[in-house]
């Protein structure tokens, strides 16, 4: 039997464990900046929707309760602009990145199918790809760096992960009419649209960006961030209802269900605006306070209009900047773990807690 995971990339964070444990060994302990997980409590009204819950001795639909398609419709169209949005453009996923992972596969892409994705991205486009056989491809603008006739899947990302970078509406009108010219179906990763700080990230489902048709694009969710909400897997898909139809099919051979727990709490969380904005409040303050010792220190920032994260150079290779602020017990995520070309940049998340935020800006000074 062939290894599958002879096919993927070596899992870069393994790379990272020697800095760990020198930036571990300061005296005052890691300040880690490297993942990028919440650390602030899940909203009470959240955990309470989940634990009352509880008692859910049954399976959970795939496709989700009423009350969470309600939830998620009326998200849609309130928070992104989607006035058209209905069930049937809406389904739930066991957190973005297994959706992101399998979606290829789950498409039935395989050997000479191209899957593309930005230059500098999150390093599971590239995994989805090679799961399924395809062939991973990376663009700077996909309407002029790609072959139309070869790109099954389009990946966009924005706000980016890992460089902030938000793209203009005018933008997206311009990639989505050029999928659709070609056939393409179009994935956009929405899920950190709610954390804009220079930039108010738009989505592709925006009537002003798909004219009120779903027709070949498909937008990825997550509560990880908004909500402090990655241990819960709360995710979910809207957009295009054929593809959808299909992904549900498939989904529910394969019993890819979201908890009735998670599920009710999903829904508690897309009815309550207070939490992200007490959130927000609380990365605004992290985010300022860490760009202004990098840039005291040295750094220049780029990009990071949007996004948990600040994408920051010293115009070295990403190793030697990872190694000096391990040295400072500051642990961060090298670039190049987000493609060849971040190979003098490093990935600051600012989810550390205000304690750690503060210990590090010391370090900084």
């Amino acid at each position: 039997m062939a290894a599958v995971s002879d096919r993927l990339p070596a899992f870069p964070w393994d790379k990272l464990e020697p800095y760990k444990k020198t930036a571990a060994a300061h005296p005052d302990g890691i300040v880690d900046l490297s993942v990028g997980t919440p650390v602030d409590p899940v909203p009470e009204l959240i955990r309470q929707a989940l634990v009352d819950a509880a008692d859910s001795p049954g399976y959970p639909t795939v496709w989700g309760t009423a009350a969470l398609r309600d939830a998620i419709t009326g998200w849609l169209r309130g928070r992104l602009g989607a006035s058209t949005a209905e069930h049937r453009n809406v389904l739930p996923v066991v957190g973005s990145k297994e959706l992101v992972a399998w979606l290829p596969t789950q498409l039935g892409l395989g050997a000479g199918d191209q899957v593309a994705y930005p230059r500098l991205a999150y390093p599971t486009y590239e995994v989805g790809a090679r799961l399924c056989g395809a062939e991973p491809v990376v663009y700077d603008d996909p309407t002029a760096d790609l072959d139309p006739a070869r790109v099954k899947l389009l990946w966009l990302n924005s706000p980016s992960n890992p460089t902030g970078k938000v793209l203009a509406k005018d933008e997206l009108v311009r990639i989505v009419a050029w999928a659709r010219e070609h056939g393409i179906l179009l994935f956009s990763d929405e899920c950190y649209l709610e954390l804009g700080w220079e930039a108010e990230p738009v989505s592709v489902l925006h009537d002003d960006v798909c004219g009120g048709s779903y027709e070949g694009i498909v937008a990825v969710h997550s509560l990880s961030k908004r909500s402090n909400l990655a241990g819960y897997r709360a995710a979910f898909v809207a957009g295009d209802a054929d593809v959808l139809r299909e992904l549900l099919e498939i989904r529910k051979h394969g019993g890819m269900m979201t908890p009735a727990p998670v599920q009710a709490a999903t829904v508690a969380a897309l009815g309550d605006d207070r939490h992200v904005a007490e959130q927000r409040e609380r990365y605004a303050a992290r985010r300022a306070a860490l760009r202004a010792a990098l840039e005291a220190h040295g750094f220049r920032v780029e990009h990071s209009e949007a996004s948990l994260y600040l994408w920051v150079t010293r115009d070295e290779p990403c190793w030697d900047t990872v190694a000096h602020l391990a040295d400072l017990g500051i642990l961060v995520a090298p670039g190049d773990f987000y493609g060849e070309a971040g190979a003098r940049f490093v990935r600051v998340a600012f989810t550390a807690t205000d304690e750690r935020v503060e210990a590090a800006v010391k370090r900084l000074g």
